[in-house]
């Protein structure tokens, strides 16, 4: 969680826009994209899950791939960060790549 922190804050401070705001406490990260909406993003160690609220594509549970070291949602199987880019590029209107491709502990 602490690399997708960092890799929000800084596309926000590229962003320079004062709508958007992207927090973290005990576990939750909360990304504020203005009247685009929030996401919430839920650590779940004890089951292996993430928990992720779009404003996009609503909620969902992304359980830890030992096979693929990723983050999958298990009804399409998209990584986690892929849905982050996709959805955040359209969003915000310029590329989004928060780097999240390669070992999950990235998000551990």
């Amino acid at each position: 969680m602490d690399s997708l922190l960092e890799s929000l804050e800084t596309l926000l401070d590229e962003l320079a826009d004062s709508n958007y705001e992207v927090e973290y406490h005990s576990g939750v990260l909360t990304l504020y994209l203005g009247e685009k909406g929030t996401y919430v993003i839920n650590k779940q160690p004890p089951n292996k899950q993430i928990w992720l609220s779009s404003p996009f594509s609503g909620p969902k549970r992304y359980d830890y791939s030992e096979a693929d070291d990723d983050w999958l949602y298990s009804r399409d199987r998209q990584a986690l960060g892929d849905l982050l880019n996709k959805e955040l590029t359209r969003a915000l209107g310029t590329p989004v790549d928060l780097g999240l491709t390669g070992p999950a502990s990235q998000l551990q």
